[in-house]
């Protein structure tokens, strides 16, 4: 892969080698770091260490390996099918399993389980590694998610999302209380610049995000809610309760390192999703039941009150 070269501006000068690299390239600062000890970057000829301190003018040179194939195989992985006709399926994921292979994360996922599933026959829009995900559930989000058999059922669910008809409802327990019972939250998601693995709410580099979110239930210290997504970024309604002041409970990147209660996990579910079906022209509606750490969770708090 051919190196891409950066000058450094006036206002990263006297910034560490790795910060400022990781906010012009685009990379997580633990990934530069180790290209700078793999001898991948040099400044203004010279190989660099991470703690150089740069001036204003210096030329960094990045060179990036070239991408290595992966290689997506069938497994034998259990798969809790809710619903499955010739066109699609609807799978309620557990929490912690991954969607989609991904570098250091090529098995175990639910591509390589559905491949197994359905022998092959997945829509193959986006690519080897992700063979009929129309929409993703990050790893530690339990619930329903929706794949594809045919290219046909995949365009027409992905149109779907695009015009906001595909209905996505989740719900979660979160810290703290808030003002209102229903609420729209509207706020621009994109990637951090301070640390390239999380999102935040942002107008840098952002895209439109809107969550509706209604109280369920109040416990002291503690709310359930339902959100319903109109747009799905990545991270929506993690980054947006955590904007909000009100982390979801056991989400240990957008909320405290510590939680306030040990619950087992993250207590966010895709609980409902509704579309129509794009062969039968059928409004659908699917509701999957909460996880048991989720449900104890819930009894727990009710018991305390």
């Amino acid at each position: 892969m051919e190196p891409r070269t950066f000058t450094v501006p006036a206002e990263k000068a006297g910034q560490r080698l790795d910060k400022t690299l990781a906010e012009l390239a685009g990379l997580s600062r633990s990934a530069v770091q180790g290209l700078c000890e793999g001898g991948s970057v040099l400044v203004n000829g010279d190989p660099a260490g991470k703690k150089l301190v740069l001036r204003e003018g210096d030329l960094v040179e990045l060179s990036l390996p070239d991408p290595v194939e992966l290689e997506v195989l069938p497994q034998e992985i259990p798969v809790d099918i809710v619903y499955e006709d010739d066109w699609l399926l609807v799978v309620n994921k557990p929490k912690g399993m991954v969607v989609h292979p991904a570098p250091g994360n090529c098995d175990g996922t639910l591509v390589n389980a559905l491949l197994w599933h359905c022998r092959g026959s997945l829509s193959g829009i986006n690519g080897v590694i992700r063979p009929g995900i129309v929409h993703r559930i990050d790893k530690d989000t339990s619930g329903l998610l929706i794949v594809a058999k045919n290219d046909k059922a995949h365009q027409g669910l992905a149109e779907q999302i695009k015009a906001h008809t595909f209905t996505r409802e989740y719900e979660a327990i979160v810290q703290g209380h808030f003002k209102e019972t229903v609420f729209t939250v509207d706020a621009p998601v994109g990637r951090s610049s301070a640390d390239r693995k999380k999102m935040c709410v942002t107008e840098k580099n952002a895209k439109n995000a809107v969550t509706h979110v209604e109280v369920l239930e109040e416990f002291p210290g503690f709310t359930y809610v339902r959100c319903r997504l109109e747009t799905g970024r990545t991270h929506q309604i993690r980054v947006h309760l955590a904007y909000l002041g009100h982390p979801v409970l056991g989400d240990l990147v957008y909320g405290p390192k510590k939680p306030a209660l040990d619950t087992g996990g993250q207590c966010l579910h895709a609980r409902t999703i509704g579309f129509v079906h794009p062969g039968t022209g059928e409004r659908l509606f699917f509701t999957s039941p909460l996880p048991d750490y989720f449900t104890g969770a819930l009894e727990w708090l009710r018991k305390k009150e």
